[in-house]
């Protein structure tokens, strides 16, 4: 069970596509970064207690077991792995060519993500609680949707106790343990 305080905060990310570019606008690619997320937190071993994925970006609120810049690395890389590897695999030579990046220290030819991501500590629950709702809303605040529980690339219904049979991302919102 995660019991949230100053000595032990949870993680509130986000990490920005490359120019704001709208990667995650096609349903295949949200899919493929949500398995990436599911993968990440099983490797990285952290939990995610919320998250939405946005055309261009993406916030997580996670545990603190885990540095939050190894969780970045794990969400970040996977994601740019499975990703890239889709495009190249299906043709997709325009969506390849604007995350050309020449001359990349790390060798690699394509970026999806910035380099600076934001990372915020929560160390209370108002503060938790907060950061889920802002999440959640993000997709409303966007005009995409109408209602939180309408984008499918968040945990807003899991949280709202309307659970979808193919929710593409499960959270551990039961791990949070909440002051009674």
């Amino acid at each position: 069970m995660f019991k949230i305080s100053k000595d032990n905060p949870a993680f509130y990310l986000t990490a920005v596509t490359k120019d704001r570019l709208p990667v995650f606008r096609t349903t295949k690619i949200a899919e493929l970064m949500c398995c990436s997320l599911a993968e990440a937190r099983k490797t990285g071993k952290f939990l995610v207690f919320a998250y939405v994925i946005m055309f261009d970006h993406l916030h997580l609120v996670t545990d603190s077991k885990v540095d939050s810049k190894d969780i970045h690395r794990f969400v970040k890389g996977i994601g740019s792995r499975r990703i890239i590897d889709h495009l190249k695999d299906n043709g997709h030579t325009d969506s390849l060519e604007k995350l050309r990046v020449p001359h990349r220290s790390d060798g690699s030819d394509y970026m999806i993500w910035q380099r600076h991501p934001n990372t915020c500590l929560l160390w209370s629950e108002q503060m938790l609680w907060q950061r889920i709702q802002y999440t959640h809303l993000n997709p409303v605040r966007s005009e995409y949707v109408d209602h939180p529980n309408d984008w499918k690339w968040s945990s807003a219904r899991i949280w709202h106790g309307r659970r979808s049979e193919d929710e593409p991302l499960e959270v551990d919102r039961h791990k949070i343990e909440w002051h009674r």
